[in-house]
């Protein structure tokens, strides 16, 4: 499943969604790349190439999940984004460091599933009209006895054609009764004892054991037909196929973007806080190093999951963490603050821009609005201030700014006239430069 896209092709389609950061772009690019260059090599060359795990280094907003996240989309590869702090030393109250990986392989799973149905749909959608048809039409006594012949074939006949009505969606406002089935949420069945934690062969057991609730409901054939394509999608696939395969993602492919890894260093003292972030280091450590974690799936090594790791180091630095552990990042990015360029190529570039939201968003009311250049500049230049002058939260910025230029407009949409409107630069000026005359400017914007 490695991506065939050179280096370049994917820089390329990230820079349809992220403005600048080119280094960090190139790096996850050539990572990438290693991944499709490994799967050439004999299977004893590939057990000895790893992944060349980063470090993205930036103040917040300026791309670093982002550029993650669109890679793994770009990729189709397994990804989560956890964060470090959430996880805590092996012993305490709180997630252990494994579950990163129990959630890399269900997201795996995921995907290997969502594979699966698409191989299956064509068989599982035959089944679905032939149980929609018994539930419209039971099946006629002559199936089950002897009939007369003309009496039978006419009651074919007519099975056939509401068949053919049911494939052409003609029926899909009829009411049917539906049972479904539902398994008890395990959380009341073990008192909130999560699952995860168990053993992997008590998991299997006590999903098999958990008592199934059936409900018969009332629902449209258009409702029933999707229900149905669910129930019979998942009795087609095979889940030992989904098992094995989602195992071989999460190891070959997965991506794991760690946050915040910054608030793991050491600040210098050796007891409180510091005692159990450098525990939560040395339990993250095999991980990223290479261990086998069992999960639903199987055991799953990661050796060669790809640990991208993000932090702003404002309080600390990259050497302040375990040795061990910054051997197993090698490369190291810095991302940039932004700019007041980068601001305006934010707000107009990127093909979901919050420019492009807005207008596509206030369109659904009849409701045309454009921002001009000036209007643009003027927000940009907002921005760039504000996060200069108080804390610098990078793009995020622009959603609180440009939320409230057109606050008033997206209240009053329905009956707003005129239904075509051209923001200027004064118009901009004057929601924003308001607040920029408050002293506490953090109440009033984010």
């Amino acid at each position: 499943m490695a991506s065939e896209l050179t280096p370049k092709e994917i820089v390329a389609e990230l820079d349809k969604h992220i403005v600048g950061q080119a280094a960090a772009k190139r790096a996850v690019a050539i990572a990438i790349r290693n991944r499709w260059r490994r799967a050439q090599l004999s299977p004893e060359q590939q057990k000895n190439i790893l992944p060349k795990n980063i470090i993205m280094i930036g103040p917040t907003g300026v791309g670093k999940t982002e550029i993650a996240r669109r890679l793994a989309a770009l990729v189709g590869a397994p990804f989560i984004k956890v964060e470090a702090t959430k996880y805590t030393e092996v012993g305490y109250h709180g997630r252990d460091v494994e579950s990163m990986i129990r959630d890399l392989a269900e997201t795996a799973a995921g995907i290997v599933r969502n594979e699966q149905r698409r191989l299956v749909e064509t068989k599982a959608q035959e089944r679905v009209l032939d149980r929609l048809l018994d539930l419209l039409m039971p099946p006629p006594r002559w199936e089950m006895e002897p009939a007369d012949e003309k009496e039978a074939a006419r009651l074919k006949r007519s099975r056939e054609k509401m068949r053919a009505k049911l494939a052409a969606g003609e029926m899909d406002d009829r009411m049917v009764e539906l049972t479904i089935e539902q398994k008890t949420p395990a959380v009341q069945v073990f008192g909130g004892m999560g699952l995860e934690q168990m053993d992997m062969d008590f998991q299997s057991m006590f999903e098999k054991i958990l008592p199934k609730q059936a409900q018969q409901r009332q629902v449209t054939v258009k409702e029933a037909r999707q229900i149905l394509l669910d129930q019979e999608s998942e009795a087609l696939i095979d889940k030992q196929v989904v098992a094995e395969k989602a195992v071989a993602l999460a190891e070959n492919h997965g991506i794991i973007f760690l946050d915040e890894l910054d608030k793991l260093g050491s600040t210098g003292t050796s007891h409180g806080p510091d005692v159990s972030r450098q525990g939560v280091q040395r339990d993250l450590l095999p991980i990223v190093e290479g261990t086998t974690t069992q999960t639903r799936y199987g055991p799953v090594r990661s050796d060669h999951i790809l640990f991208i790791a993000a932090g702003a180091f404002h309080l600390s630095k990259p050497s302040d963490l375990m040795p061990e552990l910054q051997g197993r990042f090698p490369i190291r990015v810095e991302l940039t603050d932004l700019t007041r360029d980068d601001f305006i190529r934010i707000l107009t570039e990127p093909q979901h821009a919050l420019t492009k939201q807005y207008t596509e968003l206030l369109q659904t009311e009849g409701l045309q609005i454009t921002f001009a250049e000036e209007a643009i500049k003027a927000m940009a230049e907002i921005a760039y201030e504000v996060n200069r002058t108080q804390q610098n939260i990078g793009a995020r910025r622009l959603h609180t700014i440009i939320e409230r230029v057109v606050e008033d407009i997206s209240f009053e949409s329905a009956d707003y006239r005129p239904k075509k409107l051209n923001l200027q630069g004064p118009f901009v000026r004057e929601k924003l430069e308001p607040l920029l005359k408050r002293e506490d400017l953090g109440k009033y914007i984010l």
